[in-house]
């Protein structure tokens, strides 16, 4: 259930400019655009933690509050949860910066579960912090 705050919680991951070939003939943002980026961030995020490969294990609940239209930038804050041997859960927020303005929107937000992996591309314990 998304949940409204006032402001971002996480660590700004990633930033990027929506775009007309990311839009639908309305103008609205295509919704697996946007979870395209967030699984971007949290691959970003959980890799610098791993120190090295990571996959996407699992995404859980996510539903739009709202759009995001042509010429907004999106912002996708992520936030690692839990660390488990060879996963970690991140809590991630996507934002809108409304074209033109300082106004940020609260778009989305989900959990992501990604696992850490070797060079084999199987699970390999994610070091200590």
């Amino acid at each position: 259930m998304l949940q409204s705050t006032a402001s971002p919680t996480g660590e700004l991951t990633l930033r990027t400019l929506a775009m007309p070939a990311d839009a639908n003939a309305a103008g609205d943002i295509f919704g697996g655009w946007v979870m395209a980026q967030m699984d971007l961030a949290c691959g970003i995020r959980a890799a610098e933690r791993a120190r090295g490969r990571v996959v996407t294990a699992a995404v859980q609940e996510m539903a739009f509050a709202m759009p995001v239209k042509i010429g907004d930038t999106l912002c996708v804050y992520t936030e690692i949860r839990r660390v488990g041997r060879t996963s970690m859960t991140l809590k991630v927020e996507t934002w809108a910066q409304r074209y033109l303005t300082h106004v940020m929107e609260k778009v989305t937000e989900a959990t992501f579960v990604m696992v850490a992996l070797n060079a084999e591309g199987k699970p390999t314990p994610v070091p200590e912090a």
